[in-house]
């Protein structure tokens, strides 16, 4: 007996041990005395329903383990007990992550769901926007993240300094920045002040900025030298890579060996075009399916292909030729100097326009959603979207609407499948719905709102060039909640998870 109780007791132990939880779960009455008594704290609204809150559930709980030690905490709210303190502090989606630094200092939480991402980014965000490094600081400073950047100043160069910080004030979400005026530190890492020094884990280990203090130029050197050479497109650096401003030049393989190999092989490309297009390798057994978001077919492996992110340009290469430094060196030459066409994918433009909403491709988009003669609603949908079909006989309703009003000819309400025809917008996820006005083509508006006919009439009403406004005679639609199924491409379908390829 005695025994049997010391196992059963074990038992509980282990459970015990199983159940800890180094995330706070906060009620109402606990909320601001914990945000008071810490000094920072990132805080997850959520539903125990949400798919993406059971996604972010193990990787929240790592990083507040990881957190603990340095000071931070984590914390958890369950919006459908906690629905007062939720609607207080503006929750419209789940999950939604906030960081607090007490009660009157709040900022959305910018970075992917994933363990280390969470932890990189709070140990930047606990830090101030320079640390003062001295000697004895530099060395941890080096190993506070993947990236970090080091100032050397001269004690009297206020100049380079307010340069700097005013640097680190717009990019301390993404790197920590830290400063010193130690002459002898300066020598000691083999620069001469003033100049930057940015660490990182990766490729040569650091690079050296040394040209006059500019805060344009500083952004640019570091957002080149804190991008790997030949990096990885994941859940992880995806958005990273579509924010950067560059092309990138995606490596398909299906195994790590042979991602080493290819890159191995291609790194001269890469340094060459470093700073004019970025180069990655994909995992192409876990995001295959992206291939086809490129043009490329899906099931031919290893492959390359070029997208231009700004303008969401894609630049499959021959699947049929073998990969060479030789060919991919022409190839990516000839799309930096303008010489390569992109791949256009599009349905057949419709023969005839069949019911009330315009159905867009990508070979009719300039001349139907660019008329700048005429208010153009958008919808951007994909066949597999839930949320786009339920929606689909209140669009209808509006469009019927418009085509039976004094505005037929003004405004037009139109629908892409954005699955199968290349667009030139960004597109996070279905359905996304956008205004171009007539005479701002270059300034289209998203809607956010409820989908409901009347909501969606108000804003082309209150977004549109002619102000058009009809009449809702139908039966009025509840209104729904402006849910969104993520995203434009396959592999992200799949984890149905905005962070996700």
């Amino acid at each position: 007996m005695h025994t049997a109780r010391n196992f059963a007791l074990g038992l509980l132990a282990a459970a015990a041990v199983a159940t800890a939880s180094d995330v706070e779960q906060l009620k109402k009455d606990t909320f601001d005395d914990f945000v008071k008594t810490n000094d920072i704290v990132l805080a997850e609204f959520f539903a125990p329903w949400c798919g993406h809150c059971k996604a972010l559930a193990p990787e929240y709980e790592e990083a507040a383990t990881s957190l603990k030690e340095k000071d931070i905490r984590l914390a958890k709210i369950d919006c459908t007990e906690e629905t007062e303190l939720c609607q207080q502090h503006g929750v419209e989606g789940y999950p939604t992550l906030k960081v607090f630094r007490g009660l009157d200092n709040v900022s959305p939480y910018k970075g992917p769901r994933k363990a280390a991402a969470i932890t990189s980014y709070m140990i930047k965000q606990s830090l101030p926007a320079v640390s003062t490094l001295t000697k004895d600081t530099l060395e941890e400073f080096k190993k506070a993240d993947k990236v970090v950047l080091v100032a050397f100043f001269d004690v009297a160069d206020k100049a380079s300094n307010e340069t700097f910080s005013k640097v680190a004030d717009k990019l301390r979400d993404n790197y920590p920045f830290g400063a010193t005026n130690d002459a002898a530190l300066a020598e000691a890492e083999g620069v001469t002040a003033p100049a930057i020094v940015l660490y990182k884990e990766f490729d040569e280990g650091k690079a050296v900025f040394t040209e006059k203090f500019d805060a344009e130029a500083i952004e640019k050197f570091t957002k080149t030298a804190a991008t790997p050479l030949i990096g990885e497109v994941g859940p992880e650096t995806y958005s990273d890579y579509m924010s950067s401003g560059l092309p990138l030049a995606y490596i398909f393989a299906e195994t790590a060996e042979e991602r080493k190999e290819i890159s191995d092989l291609l790194k001269p490309v890469a340094e060459a075009q470093r700073g004019v297009v970025n180069f990655a390798t994909i995992d192409a057994k876990a995001f295959g399916a992206h291939a086809g978001n490129l043009n490329l077919k899906t099931d031919k492996f290893p492959a390359f292909a070029i997208q231009e992110t700004v303008k969401n340009q894609k630049f499959p290469y021959d699947q049929e030729k073998a990969i060479t430094l030789e060919d991919i060196k022409t190839f990516v030459d000839d799309f930096v100097a303008g010489k390569v066409d992109p791949s256009i994918k599009s349905e057949p433009i419709p023969e005839t326009q069949e019911g009330p909403v315009t159905v867009v491709v990508a070979k009719n988009y300039n001349d139907i959603v660019l008329d700048d003669t005429k208010d153009v609603l958008l919808e951007f949908y994909a066949p597999w979207c839930g949320h786009c079909k339920a929606l689909a006989p209140k669009y209808e309703e509006l469009a019927a609407l418009y085509a039976k009003s004094e505005f037929k000819d003004k405004v037009v309400i139109a629908k892409v499948d954005a699955t199968l025809n290349d667009v030139p917008d960004e597109v996070q996820g279905f359905p996304t719905i956008k205004l171009f006005p007539a005479g701002s083509k270059s300034e289209a508006v998203t809607y956010s709102g409820a989908r409901t006919v009347e909501d969606l009439i108000k804003f082309i009403a209150e977004n549109g060039k002619y102000k058009a406004s009809v009449s809702e005679k139908s039966e009025e639609a509840s209104a729904a909640p402006a849910a969104t199924e993520s995203t434009t491409s396959e592999a992200a379908k799949q984890t149905e998870d905005h962070d996700e390829l």
